[in-house]
């Protein structure tokens, strides 16, 4: 078994983390309910609306259907509504590129990760999450003016949608992955190469033990067997 080829764990933690917090942030950019308006007065009293950075529904608490397609142009146009469409997708696709870059530097196949490689592909899945966090903050804080037509706003009560909800999770993940691959490149710039690196033997047992994360794992030390029958004092005589 080769111990040399085992992953180092911060690699196999943002490996992880960064596709679960795209998986998420897709969710949260795609689905329509970054908020919910309830009370609307010209609706019956169990429907709601259901507003997304792309899309409008009409949802009801009795069934599981919605009507999607509502056009509000206002709502469209508020100023937050553009930049969270943009910098959303552009999380999307800059996870995606932060994945290719960090695959082959991770090691899996090889003896060693590439640790600048690993680094590289980590910020960029660090600042994807940074593109997240924003909007969906912005958004939180900031919200759009309720738009909606031939409605008292007085009477409607917003709620927060789980888009919002996922989006924080999605970006956290997105950052604390790409943050923990990146600080991996923080050795490797001051190492200095080993004299063992440059012999013709790639690793030593010791090197061999110092890659195991377990101690039980590591090799027992050597003993000294005396193989020779003496008695005392023989050395005396």
């Amino acid at each position: 078994m080769r111990l040399s080829l085992r992953t180092p764990g911060i690699l196999i933690f943002g490996m992880v983390m960064a596709p679960c917090g795209w998986v998420l942030d897709l969710v949260a950019t795609v689905a329509p309910n970054w908020r919910t308006l309830n009370g609307i007065s010209n609706l019956p009293s169990d429907n709601f609306i259901e507003q997304g950075i792309w899309d409008i529904c009409i949802a009801s608490t009795i069934s599981s259907g919605a009507q999607c397609g509502q056009a509000d142009t206002q709502y469209f146009s508020n100023k937050i509504i553009q930049p969270a469409q943009g910098m959303m997708v552009a999380s999307l696709i800059v996870t995606l590129i932060g994945l290719a870059v960090a695959i082959p530097g991770v090691r899996c196949w090889k003896d060693r990760p590439n640790w600048v490689v690993a680094g590289l592909g980590g910020l960029l899945i660090f600042c994807s999450g940074v593109l997240t966090i924003i909007p969906i903050s912005w958004y939180t804080h900031s919200p759009p003016n309720i738009t909606t037509p031939n409605v008292n706003t007085a009477s409607i009560t917003p709620r927060v949608g789980y888009c919002i909800i996922l989006g924080y999770i999605g970006g956290i993940f997105e950052v604390l992955g790409g943050f923990v691959m990146f600080i991996g490149i923080l050795p490797n710039l001051s190492r200095a190469r080993s004299a063992a690196s440059n012999s013709s033997v790639p690793y030593s047992r010791d090197s061999l033990d110092d890659d195991v994360s377990f101690p039980r794992a590591k090799s027992p030390p050597a003993r000294s067997v005396n193989t020779v029958n003496s008695r005392p004092f023989d050395a005396d005589l």
